[in-house]
């Protein structure tokens, strides 16, 4: 899968940019705030429906406009597939594949992204909702049905917890909402499990070739692996902690407040972890997404490197570059060439940006 045109309209500070990638390798070099990540986003826009940087899709208009515009052309399978997507100031959004409009689920089949960026360098340090959100993105471009379920379970929650909030409680409807989230928590709970489990033993050796020595282990909060046994116990947790959620008014229990659990040679890495030791666990991490997306999907996602080399020390880019392989298109931002040698260069398509522009 691939990139061959991407043309922003009044997207961020980019009035009107078009781009045709021919290589697999695309270098957007800048100085600060000119617009490199803009370019990345918009990519990831179109693979997600949503930015990685806000919730607030009309942020994503340029200033003194009432609209932006992504469109692109994506090679997947030996066929060009066409996408649009228009979002003005009225939150009226159109989404077109082939020139045809569509709904967001079929759009957002086809093209899948892994964004490598420097706030990911933090993802042990943030919150539990931050490692939610990743593990969910990487599940959703895999079993896309997976993020129905996200928004249904959602959906539910929040009738709960609207439900806490009344002066007298009824408990029967209560009830209701709690065996539709055990259903729907089951389901999504499980999924992040054997996800979980699979990324875990790429991770390990790609962990391991960079550590030299050191053992990561992953795991999930929740401790029972069949969807049986993993509603018996949304079950019991939701009846052992009714009252505390009558007293606080919101839902204490289910895969919205769960965590992935990451240890490096068995001591709790989002503790103890050094800086140096948390970058090799991310990067293992990044690498392994991208290539169980690959062997599930059959198609390499477009890789997007945002900043994040200079983030890293001689023996991790090293690492990063050498990992990437040939068929994998890559968009990488820096602020120069100097992070990269004449090797790596040779076969890499380089723009300049300023002030969202191309020079």
């Amino acid at each position: 899968m691939k990139i061959k045109r991407l043309g922003l309209i009044d997207y961020r500070n980019c009035k009107n940019i078009d781009f045709s990638f021919n290589k697999n390798k695309i270098l957007i070099i800048g100085k600060n705030a000119q617009g490199k990540t803009n370019i990345l986003e918009s990519v990831f826009f179109l693979s997600d429906l949503k930015s990685p940087r806000t919730s607030v899709n009309s942020d994503l208009i340029r200033f003194n406009t009432d609209k932006f515009e992504i469109s692109a052309i994506i090679e997947k399978n030996s066929t060009e597939i066409e996408l649009d997507v228009l979002y003005d100031a009225t939150k009226k959004r159109e989404l077109k594949v082939n020139k045809v409009k569509t709904i967001p689920k079929n759009f957002k089949s086809i093209l899948t992204t892994v964004l490598f960026s420097t706030k990911d360098l933090a993802l042990l340090r943030g919150t539990p909702q931050d490692r939610r959100d990743w593990l969910d993105r990487a599940i959703s471009q895999i079993y896309p049905a997976y993020d129905e379920r996200l928004s249904k379970y959602d959906k539910i929650r929040i009738q709960k917890n609207n439900l806490l909030k009344n002066e007298i409680i009824d408990e029967t409807l209560f009830d209701i909402y709690n065996d539709q989230l055990v259903i729907l928590g089951a389901n999504i709970i499980y999924l992040r499990k054997k996800f979980l489990k699979e990324l875990e033993k790429l991770a390990v050796i790609k962990h391991k070739l960079i550590s030299d020595s050191e053992i990561l282990s992953l795991d999930y909060s929740c401790p029972f692996d069949s969807i049986e046994n993993i509603s018996k116990y949304l079950k019991d947790e939701l009846e052992k902690r009714r009252l505390e959620e009558f007293a606080r008014r919101q839902a204490c229990v289910g895969p919205h407040r769960d965590d992935i659990e990451l240890t490096i040679n068995g001591f709790d890495a989002v503790k103890f972890a050094s800086q140096g030791q948390q970058r090799t666990v991310v990067l293992s991490l990044k690498l392994s997404e991208l290539e169980i997306i690959k062997e599930k999907t059959g198609n390499s996602p477009v890789l997007l490197l945002d900043d994040v080399l200079a983030e890293l020390d001689d023996v991790r880019q090293n690492y990063l570059l050498k990992s990437i392989e040939n068929d994998t298109q890559t968009i990488i931002t820096s602020v120069d060439t100097l992070l990269f040698d004449n090797e790596f260069l040779k076969d890499v398509e380089i723009y300049t940006i300023e002030n969202g522009r191309l020079l």
